[in-house]
């Protein structure tokens, strides 16, 4: 099964948070997406990555965890018992507790975007390109790609290389 995900390009972010409006748009003033900012250097947008050995999903006990046909991991909300444990095993801290429904809340890649054909929230309003949504393998060799052609670029110059030039 491919598994798409939404890949962030941290260099391209500049902290807009327009992904966490447009996630909050969606999902009901709650936002699944969450931008900070590091070391007064860098913006980094947080979200999960519907892993592909995702403990979240292996440690649920009622199974309320689960895959769609794009490889997103769901939560099917009647299954879900609050036990917090996908929580407690995310390695990014995702899944949060909803506190008046006692149910975990995460993303779902909007999935009721998807279902109509188009992208995730948060990917069709980045302003720069930030947030990339597709196969996570196909993403993968198109910045393989692009990161060699660069290289190849500024090699042509006779310029060093370096990778904050990359």
């Amino acid at each position: 099964m491919a598994r798409k995900t939404v890949f962030i390009d941290f260099s391209k972010c500049i902290e807009c948070r327009a992904c966490e409006v447009a996630c909050e748009r969606e999902h009901n003033g709650r936002s699944f997406i969450n931008v900070f900012e590091w070391q007064e250097m860098a913006a980094m947008a947080l979200n999960c990555r519907h892993c592909e050995k995702a403990p979240c999903v292996e440690v649920c006990p009622t199974n309320a965890l689960y895959r769609d046909e794009d490889g997103a991991v769901l939560l099917a909300p009647q299954k879900c018992i609050g036990c917090l444990m996908c929580g407690i095993v995310c390695p990014f801290g995702i899944p949060e507790l909803d506190v008046l429904d006692k149910i975990m809340m995460k993303c779902d890649l909007c999935s009721h975007r998807r279902a109509e054909g188009k992208l995730p929230a948060c990917v069709e309003t980045c302003p720069t390109d930030a947030l990339l949504f597709g196969d996570f393998n196909d993403i993968q060799r198109m910045r393989r790609r692009e990161f060699t052609e660069k290289a190849i670029e500024i090699a042509k110059k006779g310029e060093r290389i370096s990778l904050r030039a990359l």
